[in-house]
Parts: C-alpha cells; structure tokens; sequence
C-alpha cells in the first residue's frame, strides 16, 4: 500500500467532469491526483435488506480535502436486469484518473480492483437475474432470509483474490486490461449513477470522519445496509443546522467530536471482532447516537429561541 501523504503535497490538476449516460461508455471523470488511493479495507457486508436491491461496493472518491471512503450499499436498480459495474482508479502518464460506475446489462471492466462480496476483479458473481427477479448467491453475499427468498448457492465462482490495491496500472497498481467481452460491453448502453447513489457519495464527503487524512485507510463504517443509514442522517443534520446558522461553530465542534469518538470506537471494536459488532455494542453505539442526536435538537431549539439575531432586540425567532 502506498503510504499516505498529506493533501498539502499532493499536485492535483482537474479535468472536466464527464458523467456517462444512458447512451455513453464509461471515462475518465472529475479529477486528476499524482497519488493513488488507499487500499480496499477488509470488512462485513450487511444482510440486503430488500429483494431486489443490488451490493454496490464501497470506493475511495476524492474531494477538497483528500480521498474518502463512500461506504458500501445495497440500493435499488434502476430497472430489472441492470447489473452494477463499479467505478475504478487508473493510471495513465503520471495521474490516477477516476472512472465511473455505471448500470448496464452487463458487468464491465472495474480495473481488476477486488472490492469483495462478487466483485473480485473480473465480472460479478453475487447473484443474477431470472426475468424481473434477482437471484442471489448466498456463497457471496449476505442476505435477509426473512425478507429476501429468492437464493442459491454456487461456491464454484468464489474468487480467492487477496489483493485489495485500489487502482490499475502505475507503480505498484493492478496489471489487467479489459477482455473483448469487457470492451463490447463496456460500448453497450448504460445508465449513470442513481440519485439515491449520488446522495449517499454527498454524505460520505459531508463526514469527515470518512476521509483517509482523519482514518488512515481504515473507515468507521465502511459498509450499510441502505442509504440513510443511522450515522449518514446524523451528520447530515449536523451538516444542515451548519449551513443554516442554527449550529454556532462552537456547538458544531461539540457534536462532532462526539460523533469522531463514537466513529473511533465502533473502529476499535470492529478492528477486534474481525470486522464486525456484537449486539450489545451496536446497542451501545445506538444509545450514544441517541444522545448526540438530542444534544443536536437541543442546540438547535435554543438557537431558535434564545438567540436574538442583529435587529431583533432580544425577541425570540418564530
């Protein structure tokens, strides 16, 4: 893994933003860094909990500050039969370049990047599609049986890759090229991004707790079960009552350093249970949810109430 270094020293130049459409292949979009991302982190995929949603696996983005982690997914398809292809970093004359993901008929080419859970470089064997219902491979990924029953098992297609470097080409990086198969699938039409997908890469840059300068390499919550999760409501509330006034920077402070020791411990725990949390920490980590959660409402009730604004002469906001 290529060591971290701090964004200070990072050269980074921008190239247009080119998001692929319902009739384009997938490119090269957003930005262009001398430094490759983190690894791909080892961790546990949460049951599907809907029939018909698809695993998106977590990916390092990058923003202003750095890479982030968007954690892993399960959302729903644009339409039955579009499978997943996820974005991917390469290397091309000296700069990591992202490409982004898409839906299509077809699992394209991913840079040969193992995100795990059937995608371990080369197609997708999570599950498939019969008709308009989606089968899943249960010797892959994790599923609700209460909920989802349509399953099977084929241990056949397990993959057993180690490596979880996070881009192609360059120093170190995946030497793979895309197959024929990859090539005319990658031309086929295809669909970009959801909104729901792109709303949950918005909270993940929103959480700073999410950037590899603050995790090093090694998110909190690398993976939920559906977007809107516990954590990602929580800081985007942090994140509103900042853009509305209605959290002072010193309550802002407040709260997120207790959402920072809240990610740190669910990081510690998780590190010694291989990956995952017991009933009794998740119930634990609800529980300070839970009173973070009331001291955001409360900070936010008082500014409303309490805070004369200039003009105002002391009375309270209505």
């Amino acid at each position: 893994m290529r060591k971290w270094m701090p964004m200070w020293t990072l050269l980074a130049t921008l190239a247009v933003a080119l998001w692929p459409t319902a009739s384009s292949a997938q490119v090269a979009v957003g930005v262009s860094i001398r430094v490759g991302p983190p690894a791909i982190p080892v961790y546990e995929q949460p049951p599907c909990p809907v029939e018909g949603y698809l695993w998106t696996p977590g990916y390092w983005a990058y923003g202003n500050t750095g890479y982030y982690w968007v954690p892993g997914v399960w959302v729903a398809p644009p339409r039955p039969g579009f499978l997943w292809t996820p974005g991917y970093w390469g290397w091309n004359e000296g700069v990591y370049r992202w490409h982004a993901g898409y839906w299509g008929p077809h699992v394209g080419f991913y840079g040969g990047v193992n995100y795990g859970f059937g995608y371990g470089g080369v197609g997708f064997y999570g599950g498939e599609w019969r008709g308009n219902h989606f089968h899943y491979n249960t010797a892959v990924v994790r599923v609700n049986t209460t909920v989802v029953h349509n399953t099977y098992i084929n241990r056949t297609v397990i993959v057993n890759n180690t490596n979880r470097v996070a881009y192609n080409g360059g120093p170190s990086g995946i030497n793979r090229r895309a197959n024929a198969d990859e090539e005319r699938w990658g031309r086929e039409s295809h669909v970009q991004a959801t909104s729901v997908q792109m709303s949950h890469q918005n909270n993940a840059r929103a959480n700073r707790g999410n950037f590899a300068s603050e995790n090093h390499g090694r998110p909190a919550t690398p993976a939920m079960s559906r977007v809107g999760a516990r954590e990602v409501h929580q800081q985007d509330r942090i994140a509103n009552g900042v853009r509305s006034g209605q959290l002072t920077p010193h309550e802002t402070a407040h709260v997120e350093r207790q959402e920072g020791r809240i990610n740190q411990q669910v990081h510690n725990e998780r590190a010694a249970n291989g990956g995952h949390l017991t009933g009794q920490e998740r119930a634990q980590v609800n529980r300070e949810q839970n009173h973070v959660s009331r001291e955001i409402q409360r900070d936010k009730h008082n500014d409303r109430v309490d805070r004369p604004a200039d003009g105002d002469h002391g009375r309270p906001h209505r």
